[in-house]
């Protein structure tokens, strides 16, 4: 079994409902809550998050376009964060979904420089780091309908942009969007073998530029004005 996540970066919004439906759900979760807001009201409002939303513009004016990347564990097959971790709480289960456990964190952040993806963040007032849990404890509640056992992120999503599934499964929903749209891991080349799909956004639109009018001089422009 392989879980994770496909994201079409050409229907993401960049509208953070992803973001903002993650912290809610895991701010309460045994599995990584509480998500602490440092100075929640001041200027420079910061906190834990375990999914953020990073845009980009592409290309130059005027055939250039925003892209919007939701970044978060990518739950590697081969983790650096979890060779790197000299206590064991960074361990992998048998479903490929990376965890950290709490009693055995020391907030040593040897995780956090090894991700290469910037998806783990260290709660500072408990000294543990926090990570995208896929959402673990929703997606296998059977108390919860079938459709609701997918991560908070997957069902807030407007645009549809994410899709949950097993990736070893090739009649999952995810596999089939990867095979079809060729759907490609992020920084591949590193060689952690991430769960997640990206599907590349498509060219920006040709767009036609009108050669400017040629320029009059005030006179001219008075004269016509004046009906002259």
């Amino acid at each position: 079994m392989k879980l994770g996540l496909s994201i079409d970066l050409d229907t993401c919004v960049g509208c953070h409902a992803c973001a903002v439906a993650c912290k809610e759900w895991n701010g309460q979760s045994l599995m990584a809550g509480p998500l602490t807001d440092y100075d929640p009201y001041g200027k420079e409002a910061t906190g834990v998050w375990l999914n953020r939303i990073r845009s980009y513009e592409v290309g130059a004016y005027p055939e250039s376009k925003t892209v919007n990347v939701p970044m978060s564990c990518q739950h590697c097959e081969d983790a650096a964060c979890v060779t790197v971790c000299p206590t064991g709480a960074s361990y992998k289960r048998d479903d490929g979904i990376v965890l950290v456990d709490p009693d055995k964190c020391m907030g040593c952040n040897y995780c956090a420089w090894a991700c290469p993806y910037g998806a783990r963040e260290l709660d500072q007032p408990s000294g543990i780091m926090k990570k995208c849990t896929l959402c673990v404890d929703r997606i296998y509640d059977e108390r919860l309908a079938v459709e609701d056992r997918q991560p908070a992120c997957v069902l807030a999503c407007p645009a549809h942009a994410r899709k949950f599934g097993d990736f070893d499964d090739p009649n999952s929903e995810v596999s089939k969007l990867t095979a079809q749209r060729g759907m490609v891991p992020m920084l591949d080349k590193l060689g952690y073998k991430p769960a997640n799909r990206y599907l590349a956004p498509r060219e920006a639109p040709q767009v036609k530029v009108d050669e400017p009018p040629p320029k009059k001089s005030l006179v001219e422009l008075l004269k016509k004005w004046a009906g002259a």
